[in-house]
């Protein structure tokens, strides 16, 4: 056993950098394969190496590391695997960024020497993140640092494209797909954002070839495209319109006639005219109408989404309006071609229309669908295993609504484009022969895939090829595209831990127990880490995924640099302390609930910090004193009150986190640590401490710092650095909290009648202090009490207590018989069976008194009236969590009963008054 004093003032700066050193120093978070018990693994959601932490990191990391540091307390083999990620078209827009503002471009550096520049940066901000992370107290196994383009992580991503490839999951070919003009790069379905907006449907009218008189009118959101359509079709069974089927109309604007064919699947008989227009290369459910009736693919726009002057003419469109579109950007070009549909008189209306534009979720730019040789995974035959996994409870979805989402989604999944037309990244392990497709050669440092035919066929393997197995040829170009990000981070949890080598590390961490993200990356990450993992390793990645909520500012709003609301996590660290901010996060994560994060609550938690750490300085004042244990049952009544809640604390919190309810775990500490112990316990044992020595203060002060340790213990996943700091102060056994054991509940440490007790003293003392302030007498005034109860037993109880009773009011207090009451000029106040009788002495002003009283029942009672009516709402009680619900309930009960006891003060004081 050893102690130490503590600084007056807690410093938690310092504390925590010394603190963090000596954790790495000592090895303390190194996950072995060798070591004892069952092994307990969390893969870190990979930072972008595209700056710095932000709070979302924060609170997303403090989970982790609170599950981490409690099951490694518990025994359990644990791994935290940290690292970061490429993040491929964010990180390269990161440095373009730079290079714009040097008056630079990539194009100008060439591709070699720009990836040259991109891994410079990530070096710089991969080393921010790490070290902001350590800041935070993340207990990561630090030796295993991991990066998404790491040599191991590499290998393991051309294994994965080239046995997809071998099974037919991996294709090539000409699709529509998203197309982000800025990023110049395809996007995944789920990279594209939808903004609701205003817009407008233009009606159009197509004359039919053969009757120029007779019009088809079609409405539209986008009449610019009108010129790279190639069919109208209209549903087979519209009487309207099924007459017209296999006839031709004339293409406005135009010189081309194109058909009219019939699409149940298309058209939507109620909407719009009931006669569509079809433009496969512009919208991916007229791709999908061309499909089935084989219509060719007219794409009018070019990479920058400007109109195409070679496409354009191909169309057929008039030289006049060409010359007028040629080069312009979408936005520009559509009210040219209105203008010359009003001319023609081929526009009747244009009416407001509800929209959902997409944009990249990097730029915000508005994407377009653009035709395009890409590389797509068949999702399909990944997906269904992945719904089973979750539908059988293989893997679960915490919180559990989030399943149904999870399921919907892969249910409706289609084929992941996985190409990108960047240059950071995984490329893409295919290399083209150059005299089997000559067209290649063009391929140079800033050329796209398009170059490439949409027929060629590659020679995809791991390594580049020697010789070409079709003509002998020994000269390749590898495809320029490199591999959408999430494809890499979709092997994370197996990749890092050494496959496609069969390690020691993948047999004994793999699968992961529990993955901690937010819902922004449900489907981008999450989904297809289980599909990838089922897929490799025959075992889902992980058995839990936590979904935690998003942190916005105290009015809800989403955090951005725009609006000036950010919370820099670094900087409410250095101000308030590490430990005080992860406490706010821990304790407001609730599920399916956004966290409103203000600084307020950041600084109520770090007045927590104080509360213990004065309460620390107050138990090392009297670590000098003699120690006795002694059993449970034979301890003084408070000792055993104490060591009894602190049991249901200890099993409520193992409780709360093995349901990662952290916003539980975290406030049953603080209610217990800040009123419990501190405020009543450490009040309670102060005549035992500075009594004379005998056996029962002698266990008192055992007690004293045997639950303080336990506490420290109990608190320490939450707050590692001001628990490792006092814990090293008190008297203790080991060399860190880290790698103590995690209290777990004892089952002698149980006393009904010490909880009992407690429940009377704590009673009545609130009571009087209520009358205290009531009567306003100051907190050193010596009171005159007298109590009852309507219980024989409950009196006998009070006699008991009498003591405890007196030093926590600071009263004379005279127990007596329900006989003996009431007394005349005598404040009576009633909780439970309980009467507390104040006897008014010296100068009161009562009718101050009852003003108070008066107005506290305003105020009160408005509260009371507000949770009434939140609980009477059927959309509360229907939407809320049923601990939300019961909050509310225990709230009114109480402010019922306060609102009783004003009232019966208020009557009393009246009569006195008249």
């Amino acid at each position: 056993m050893s102690s130490r004093q503590l600084e007056k003032i807690y410093e938690p700066q310092a504390v925590e950098a010394r603190w963090s050193q000596y954790w790495l120093d000592q090895g303390y978070f190194a996950g072995n394969s060798d070591a004892p018990g069952d092994a307990y693994t969390i893969v870190i959601p990979p930072p972008n190496v595209t700056g710095s932490l932000h709070i979302g990191h924060a609170l997303n990391n403090t989970l982790q590391d609170i599950l981490i540091r409690w099951r490694r307390m518990q025994g359990r083999k644990a791994l935290w695997v940290p690292g970061t990620d490429h993040a491929g078209i964010a990180t390269q827009n990161v440095v373009e960024r730079q290079l714009h503002a040097e008056g630079s471009s990539r194009e100008q550096l060439g591709r070699d020497a720009f990836i040259e520049r991109v891994w410079k940066w990530r070096q710089e901000s991969g080393d921010t993140i790490i070290g902001q992370l350590k800041h935070l107290g993340a207990s990561c196994d630090w030796s295993r640092l991991r990066f998404t383009m790491d040599d191991g992580l590499s290998k393991a991503v051309r294994e994965v494209f080239v046995r997809l490839h071998q099974e037919g999951l991996i294709y090539r070919g000409e699709r529509l797909i998203n197309w982000c003009p800025r990023c110049l790069t395809a996007l995944s379905d789920i990279e594209v954002e939808h903004e609701q907006l205003k817009g407008k449907l233009y009606h159009i009218q197509y004359p039919l070839a053969d009757d120029p008189n007779v019009f088809l009118t079609i409405a539209t959101t986008r009449p610019e495209t009108l010129l790279g359509d190639t069919a109208v079709a209209v549903h087979p069974e519209d009487p309207r319109y099924n007459h017209l089927i296999g006839k031709s109309i004339r293409l406005p604007l135009t010189s081309r006639t194109i058909p009219i064919v019939g699409d149940a699947i298309l058209v939507d008989r109620e909407f719009g005219t009931g006669a569509v227009k079809i433009t496969p290369a512009h919208d991916f459910n007229d791709f999908d109408a061309g499909e089935r009736h084989q219509l060719p693919r007219l794409s009018i726009l070019n990479y920058h989404a400007q109109l195409d002057p070679a496409a354009l003419e191909k169309a057929g469109v008039e030289i006049s309006l060409r010359s007028q579109l040629a080069n312009l950007p979408v936005a520009k070009a559509r009210p040219i071609v209105i203008e010359a549909l009003q001319a023609l008189e081929r526009m009747p209306s244009i009416d407001d229309h509800q929209m959902a534009l997409g944009k990249c979720y990097r730029c915000k730019t508005v994407v377009e669908p653009f035709l395009s040789p890409q590389w797509f995974v068949k999702i399909q035959p990944l997906a269904d295993p992945a719904i089973q996994a979750v539908e059988t409870g293989q893997i679960r979805i915490i919180p559990e609504g989030w399943a149904n989402n999870y399921l919907g989604w892969m249910r409706g999944i289609k084929d992941w484009c996985i190409s990108r037309q960047i240059w950071w990244g995984h490329r893409i392990p295919a290399w083209y022969c150059t005299t089997c497709y000559p067209e290649v050669k063009q391929v140079d440092q800033g050329a796209g895939s398009s170059i490439i035919p949409p027929n060629a066929t590659p020679t995809v393997d791991r390594v580049a090829p020697k010789i070409c197995p079709t003509c002998s040829n020994e000269d390749f170009i590898q495809d320029p595209d490199v591999l959408d990000t999430w494809f890499s981070s979709a092997l994370w949890p197996f990749s890092t831990l050494g496959w496609p080598e069969d390690t020691q590390d993948l047999k004994t961490f793999y699968p992961t127990a529990t993955l901690v993200t937010g819902l922004d990356i449900l489907f981008f990450w999450v989904a297809r880490m289980i599909m990838m993992g089922l897929k490799f390793t025959g075992k889902p990645p992980f058995k839990d995924v936590y979904i935690h909520a998003l942190v916005r500012d105290a009015e809800g709003q989403k955090m951005s640099k725009s609006k000036g609301n950010v919370i820099d996590p670094l900087t409410k660290m250095s101000q308030y302390g590490t430990d005080a901010l992860r406490f706010t996060l821990t304790s407001m994560a609730s599920p399916g609930r956004d966290i409103k994060l203000s600084e307020e609550r950041i600084e109520g938690y770090r007045n927590f910090t104080n509360k213990i750490w004065n309460a620390a300085r107050f138990i090392l004042m009297n670590a000098d004193g003699k120690i006795q244990a002694l059993p449970f049952k034979d301890r003084p009544l408070i000792d055993r009150w104490i060591l009894t809640r602190l049991n249901q604390v200890t099993d409520s919190v193992n409780i709360s986190l093995e349901n990662y309810r952290f916003d539980q775990a975290a406030n049953q500490l603080y209610h217990f640590i800040w009123h419990e112990y501190c405020d009543w316990y450490l009040e309670l044992i102060k005549p035992s401490l500075q009594a004379d020595d005998t056996p029962e203060n002698r266990s008192t002060r055992y007690t004293l710092f045997e639950s303080f340790e336990i506490v420290q213990r109990l608190l320490h996943p939450l707050m590692p650095f001001l628990t490792e700091e006092i814990w090293q102060a008190i008297p203790h056994e080991g060399d860190s909290l880290v790698i103590q054991s995690y209290p777990q509940k004892n089952n002698d440490w149980v006393d009904p009648n010490a909880e009992e007790a407690f429940r009377i003293i704590e009673q009545v003392v609130t009571i009087t202090r209520t009358g205290r302030a009531l009567l306003e007498y100051g907190p050193a005034k010596k009171l005159s009490l007298s109590a009852t109860a309507k219980d024989p037993q409950d009196v006998a109880q009070l006699q008991t207590l009498k003591p405890h009773i007196e030093q926590l009011t600071r009263g004379k207090l005279g127990v007596s018989n329900q006989t003996d009451w009431p007394m005349n000029h005598v404040l009576q106040l009633v909780a439970g069976s309980f009467t507390v009788g104040i006897h008014i002495e010296g100068e009161v002003d009562l009718k101050k008194a009852l003003d108070r009283i008066k107005k506290q029942t305003q105020t009160k009672h408005k509260e009371a009236t507000r949770l009434q009516g939140r609980l009477a709402s059927p959309d509360f009680t229907a939407k809320a969590e049923p601990e939300v619900i019961q909050e509310s309930q225990d709230r009114l009960n109480a402010l019922n009963s306060e609102l009783s006891l004003l009232s019966s003060s208020e009557l009393q004081l009246q009569k006195m008054v008249t």
